[in-house]
């Protein structure tokens, strides 16, 4: 990629009075173009501002100059990676439960009747299940006395240091804990990469899917690990559902010791094995053990 610098000037103020400004100020971009939001968060963070009010860019261009910060050199700017599937009308996450509705509640022309001349908003009304999209699961999803999504901390699923499992579904369908074997998994998000993604709204996503084994949940327990996720329509294996019993043994492990589950991720591909900080936040409800994440990665 051919290497490209914006060039501009700014100007920030700051609430406790005062100022500063900058002219023919340069910085490396990795693509062909930056927003000026992008910017201000940029000169703040390089140069430690407090107190940072109004700022406005200028005179902004783009050339063609050598980078002069490398990837691999202090204070370049960290990548992520989106590891969730998009949520949409429709979406149907798990055979048997019903689709996601996203409709307006109020919509851009009705509220012309509601707002002054020139000012519109829409309102969006969301009707879904907790398991759609790539969701977290939490120990209230299973066992009845444990934490809901309002009482985990940020620090179980926000900036774990995490590695990638690769376990592809073409050689393994049932990965057990030799799996897991001879890796530094402690303390971390366990990421376990089947490809089996590349099924996302297929009618064979459901269908003899990868999942893990109760003996891999065992030793992923007893290592400590914080977060287990999997690429897949299940961490369990749903093969044998019928109506006389539907055994979830990794999740009975898993979450039965505060690890977090996070199922129906995506791209893991695009990942290193390690290197990387994996987040996936839902938000905080009272009452609810499962909800849709954001679920990323922050390359190193």
């Amino acid at each position: 990629m051919t290497d490209k610098r914006v060039v501009f000037d700014f100007q920030i103020d700051f609430t406790n009075g005062g100022g500063i400004q900058g002219q023919d100020f340069r910085l490396d971009i990795d693509g062909d173009d930056i927003d000026d939001a992008a910017l201000v968060d940029y000169i703040v963070r390089d140069l430690r501002l407090l107190m940072v009010g109004p700022a406005r860019i200028l005179n902004k261009k783009i050339i063609v100059e050598a980078h002069k910060r490398r990837q691999d050199g202090a204070g370049t700017r960290r990548a992520y990676v989106e590891l969730s599937h998009v949520i949409e009308d429709g979406l149907v996450t798990y055979p048997g439960l019903p689709a996601a509705r996203i409709c307006d509640y109020l919509s851009r022309e009705r509220s012309r009747e509601v707002y002054a001349p020139g000012t519109e908003f829409q309102i969006a009304k969301i009707e879904m299940v907790a398991n759609t999209g790539t969701y977290l699961d939490c120990p209230s999803h299973r066992y009845a006395h444990g934490n809901d999504l309002s009482q985990i901390a940020p620090e179980a699923f926000c900036d774990l240091d995490a590695i990638v499992i690769r376990a592809d579904h073409r050689q393994v369908r049932a990965i057990d804990a030799s799996w897991f074997r001879d890796r530094e998994i402690r303390g971390r998000a366990v990421l376990v990469h089947t490809g089996w993604d590349a099924h996302w709204r297929e009618a064979s996503y459901a269908v003899d899917h990868p999942f893990l084994t109760e003996d891999a949940a065992h030793y992923l327990r007893e290592c400590g690990v914080k977060l287990v996720g999997i690429d897949s329509m299940n961490i369990d294996d749903t093969s044998h559902d019928g109506p006389n019993g539907k055994e979830r043994p990794v999740h009975s492990v898993l979450l039965g010791a505060d690890i977090l589950i996070v199922e129906h991720l995506c791209n893991l591909g695009a990942l290193p094995d390690e290197g990387f900080e994996f987040s996936a936040m839902p938000p905080k409800v009272r009452g609810a053990g499962t909800f849709p994440v954001r679920a990323m990665a922050r390359l190193r």
